[in-house]
């Protein structure tokens, strides 16, 4: 059976500034601080205001006000209008989410899994206890869907929402991903009983030589592909419109924890394993097999990848602590894994030692690092701030703290530090459009932050 899937019209969005409360936690590798790179330079433009409207205003640089900003544009100082994606990227970046938590639910199993719709109408929150359950965001957060997930292994690994928000999919540490109809009307989805739970087995490949599992799993931008990664060291992607696997690839020495589409061309894939390594896969080039560059500079494995969605950049969590902010084209051709021989540890059993946070990748190719937060146990996650609001200039992490972290990209100051669960956050999402964050935990809490200054940022558009 095939799926057939619409995508979304996306709006672009974008802000900046906040004052920082935190001391600076960035490494910035020292070449690319001198040549200023465009990734930084890049952020800056696109969460800052643009030089008309400091030359209409008559005003010096970081001094001006939302309210003068607001006034401003009524009486169109810039000429245009309306703000720019800039403009308006400086002034909601200054909502930053830290009133809270407003706590939405609870569940008595821990949460795994959490993510917001690409329009930020629904949410998605994935629970230990083979729940996942889908918010309603615009109608006071009511359950839309409750869904009892099927032949679960250990726990839901990741759930992924099509473009156009008719089927989920989930995986565990199991070779099968259950996709589901999710637009229907009915609020319970149990699998095969009032709902059909389709199971895309993923070990249909001559190559597949034992039974794995599943640590995440994405659709692509136009809904009609799945890539997932594995504990068997590869990669996969399936085709929901022939309803067959059509590549695996033999990506890693070790579990691959993470995969996500660099663009939305779907070409490039990147991939993040506990090998330490990332790689960049080129889908129109696979004929050797081999990947299309490699990234060097985490000591232990990593556990999560965000794309910019610019087809070059990207960050990656590890196990060494450390948030990294990548370039692609700073990539080589292959490299050794493990470090250069980085002490072994396991995250699942013990605190980071002291010793290793001394420690750096003799060949790291990163562009800067970030500190601050706690990655045991579980594989944390960490986006990019969405681009409409605050033009991506944030970068924010759960941690085994059980806070959520906020880092400038540019400077690497700690934002904000949000406090409010008991246990370990592994995964938490940025509205895409309002200062809102949600975080899910594993005291099974789901919880609400926004920013003190709603109704004013809600004047912004």
């Amino acid at each position: 059976m095939g799926y057939g899937m619409s995508r979304l019209e996306d709006e672009y969005y974008e802000p900046e500034g906040q004052d920082t409360d935190g001391s600076s936690s960035v490494q910035v590798n020292d070449e690319f601080s001198k040549l200023h790179n465009d990734i930084f330079h890049m952020t800056r433009m696109r969460s800052g205001l643009s030089e008309s409207i400091y030359k209409s205003m008559g005003t010096n640089r970081g001094i001006i006000s939302t309210a003068k900003l607001l006034s401003g544009r009524e009486v169109d100082c810039s000429g245009k209008g309306k703000f720019s994606s800039g403009d308006r990227a400086f002034v909601l970046g200054r909502y930053v989410p830290m009133n809270g938590p407003e706590f939405l639910d609870r569940m008595d199993s821990r949460a795994y899994v959490s993510q917001f719709s690409a329009d930020g109408t629904l949410f998605v929150a994935g629970f230990q206890g083979s729940h996942i359950r889908i918010y309603d965001v615009d109608r006071g957060w009511i359950i839309h869907k409750d869904i009892h997930a099927k032949s679960l292994r250990w726990t839901i690994s990741d759930v992924s929402l099509s473009p156009d928000q008719r089927y989920l999919v989930y995986s565990s540490l199991a070779p099968i991903i259950h996709i589901v109809n999710v637009g229907n009307a009915a609020r319970e989805s149990y699998a095969n009983v009032t709902d059909i739970h389709d199971g895309l087995d993923f070990s249909q490949h001559e190559d597949v030589q034992y039974a794995f599992g599943i640590f995440s799993v994405k659709f692509s931008s136009d809904g009609r592909e799945l890539v997932a990664g594995s504990n068997d060291e590869a990669i996969y992607v399936y085709d929901l419109h022939a309803n067959k696997l059509t590549l695996r690839l033999p990506a890693h020495t070790s579990d691959v924890n993470t995969v996500a589409f660099a663009d939305e061309s779907g070409n490039l894939i990147y991939s993040g394993s506990d090998d330490t390594l990332c790689k960049v896969w080129d889908r129109r080039c696979l004929s050797t097999g081999q990947a299309a560059g490699v990234l060097t500079g985490h000591l232990h494995g990593i556990t999560h990848i965000d794309s910019r969605g610019d087809g070059r950049s990207f960050i990656s969590n590890g196990k060494d602590q450390a948030i990294k902010l990548w370039d692609i084209r700073k990539m080589m051709s292959n490299a050794d894994s493990c470090a250069d021989g980085a002490p072994s540890w396991d995250y699942r059993y013990s605190r980071y030692p002291k010793q290793l946070k001394q420690l750096k990748h003799p060949h790291d190719q990163s562009l800067a690092t970030y500190q601050g937060h706690s990655v045991l146990r579980t594989l944390i996650r960490c986006y990019f701030s969405p681009a409409y609001s605050t033009g991506r200039k944030y970068i924010y992490t759960g941690s085994f703290d059980s806070n959520v972290y906020i880092y400038d990209v540019v400077s690497g100051s700690q934002v904000a530090k949000l406090n409010g669960h008991q246990k370990a956050i592994r995964d938490c999402s940025w509205h895409p459009i309002e200062p809102t964050l949600v975080s899910s935990s594993w005291d099974g809490r789901v919880a609400k932050w926004t920013s003190a200054r709603d109704e004013e940022a809600s004047d912004v558009d």
